[in-house]
């Protein structure tokens, strides 16, 4: 399902189209696509939210399928192996914040869906250093959704500094929050959930939220931590209102409406902290996978086949999905 124009998605601007089947460079693997996770960054993407890097593109960045041809040089993974690949696609692995462990942050880094070829396509090519090898206790359509939504959820629980068995709030209940919740009650927290869509409430509540609420009443207590995953910027105000003092939220979207001016005292004093996060790193991908296979997470997911990756995209921009859409793209 290719790109070919940036436009609205309710236009329906992804077209079925025959390529070439990619091939593998060196250090390179070829993947037989199996499922791909959809995903709002691909919305910004196709919108145009985000700059455009290129066209025609095919986007797609929550990829599972299986190892299908090896580049040369590539011994990491064989012939037949199952594999993930996520959102950063490569780094330079030679700049300052590639040395100190923040490649997430390089300049040169590049993008699945954005920069490289997606998983909307039966095939996908990625650097075989840049793959994560799946649990062998998920599906494919169940693995999907941990490739982006539960790598960036996973970075944005570190950074949100949340201790033991303390409160945490989300904003918003997609695809990625669904999945912190089961990892922070694994971990022994009390999660509240505050958003909009009665659907979404009772997901949340179904999946063992302490409290759930519309995405500006006041939460029962103030808690530690937040995560801010609508992308709207009116909520960080009242985010950064509902955390104690010394409390941290964080900003976990890739693309964000205006943020409008605060007051100080009741927002920022008290040495609360705000911080934004920014792609993942490869560790990042191994310790998200890791823990959820632990913990027994499992994605809620609304399945449909790859033909439909425009209708699909369009329930997911009017919050007609329930936890994680996923497209069929082979058995």
């Amino acid at each position: 399902m290719l790109l070919r124009a940036n436009a609205p998605i309710r236009t329906r601007p992804l077209v079925a189209a025959e390529m070439e089947k990619p091939r593998p460079a060196p250090g390179v693997i070829r993947v037989r696509v199996r499922a791909c996770g959809i995903c709002r960054t691909d919305l910004h993407v196709i919108e145009a939210d985000l700059p455009p890097h290129r066209l025609p593109l095919v986007p797609g960045h929550q990829i599972v399928g299986v190892v299908d041809a090896l580049g040369s040089g590539v011994t990491r993974f064989r012939e037949g192996d199952r594999v993930g690949i996520a959102w950063l696609g490569s780094t330079c692995q030679a700049c300052a914040d590639c040395m100190r462990g923040a490649e997430n942050l390089c300049a040169s880094s590049r993008y699945t869906g954005y920069d490289l070829d997606g998983g909307y396509a039966e095939y996908a090519v990625v650097r075989a250093e840049y793959a994560h090898a799946i649990p062998a206790s998920y599906e494919d359509v169940e693995a999907a959704p941990l490739l982006c939504a539960g790598i960036i959820g996973y970075r944005a629980l570190r950074l949100a500094d949340v201790p033991p068995t303390g409160t945490l709030t989300l904003y918003g209940f997609g695809s990625s929050a669904h999945v912190v919740l089961q990892i922070a009650k694994y971990r022994g927290c009390t999660v509240f959930v505050a958003t909009r869509g009665e659907s979404h409430r009772r997901l949340a509540r179904e999946m063992g939220a302490a409290w759930v609420g519309d995405t500006f009443d006041p939460t029962p207590q103030p808690s530690d931590s937040a995560i801010v995953f609508a992308p709207a910027g009116e909520i960080v105000p009242a985010a950064l209102g509902q955390v104690r003092k010394g409390g941290t939220v964080v900003l976990a979207g890739i693309h964000m409406s205006r943020i409008p001016a605060m007051e100080y005292e009741p927002c920022l004093f008290h040495e609360k902290v705000l911080r934004s996060v920014e792609a993942n790193t490869r560790a990042d991908g191994a310790a998200l996978l890791k823990e959820a296979a632990a913990a027994g997470v499992r994605p809620r997911v609304t399945t449909f086949p790859l033909d439909e990756a425009n209708e699909a995209l369009v329930r997911l921009s009017e919050d007609r999905i329930d936890g994680s859409g996923v497209l069929i793209v082979a058995g």
